[in-house]
């Protein structure tokens, strides 16, 4: 080999190390570049994460983006697991109840709401997008149970659509549902009732954001959350919240995600 062929090699190793080096770690698309998220999806990193939350009140004492902040916190600890997926941006926007007159979670301010029909456009142009760049699986998480029908209706509509491509919409109901099982199961062996676990901004809720983001959660307006009751917008009791109990649910949620998420693409 030439001097000037070793010197170009040296320089063109040198840059690629460079450019690996300067890639962030990082499993959020909005972090990356096209070209960078370009070479993923060529890598292998073809799932495709939708984190779906929503922003609605959560009592006195818990911030209105709960469920965005959630979602995208454990979304992340889900692609990290699998290895090969990244979390698209979190949907934010979601049917949270009627105008008018207002019902739900629309009765407080800061909710926002949208026609399920909307919501189910917002979810399927994503999927088509995610299909357009190269992913073959889409994977559906929502982190509130109101709209879960609306993910498997969109789901179902692609999947009939894309019936002969190799790319699937997978709507994962085990993150929500295993909030709703395994945690308050876990909760009742610790000696917790149903009614201070709660449906909504009870000791459940509060203490699965402590766990994941404790500056969302007003310690010192859990007393006035328990005493207003559905007053507040609160369902169950949260005086005894701690990030320790919220650890038992991030630990199952991602699990159980992670195993489901295998299982559906292993069937596609």
């Amino acid at each position: 080999m030439t001097g000037r062929a070793l010197f170009v090699l040296l320089v063109l190793s040198s840059m690629a190390r460079l450019a690996a080096a300067q890639t962030p770690d990082t499993v959020f698309l909005d972090e990356l570049t096209w070209t960078e998220l370009q070479a993923q999806i060529r890598a292998g990193k073809t799932t495709i994460i939708i984190p779906i939350g929503g922003t609605e009140q959560s009592g006195p004492h818990m911030a209105l983006g709960k469920h965005n902040v959630r979602v995208k916190a454990l979304s992340e600890k889900i692609a990290r697991t699998l290895g090969n997926a990244l979390v698209a941006p979190v949907v934010a926007y979601v049917p949270e109840g009627n105008l008018s007159p207002p019902t739900a979670h629309m009765r407080f301010p800061g909710t926002v709401t949208i026609p399920d029909a909307t919501f189910e456009q917002v979810l399927e142009y994503a999927g088509r997008s995610f299909r357009l760049h190269g992913f073959r699986d889409i994977v559906l998480l929502g982190d509130h149970g109101g709209y879960q029908k609306d993910e498997k209706a969109v789901a179902d509509k692609l999947n009939r659509e894309w019936s002969g491509a190799p790319v699937r919409v997978h709507a994962i109901e085990e993150y929500y549902r295993s909030t709703q099982t395994a945690y308050v199961q876990a909760l009742k062996s610790r000696g917790f009732s149903d009614n201070e676990i709660g449906v909504h901004a009870g000791l459940a809720d509060t203490s699965l954001m402590l766990a994941i983001d404790a500056s969302l959660v007003r310690i010192d307006r859990l007393q006035a959350a328990f005493k207003g009751g559905a007053t507040e917008g609160v369902n169950g009791d949260p005086r005894r919240s701690s990030a320790e109990l919220g650890k038992l649910a991030t630990q199952t949620i991602v699990a159980q995600t992670v195993e489901a998420i295998r299982k559906a693409v292993a069937q596609h």
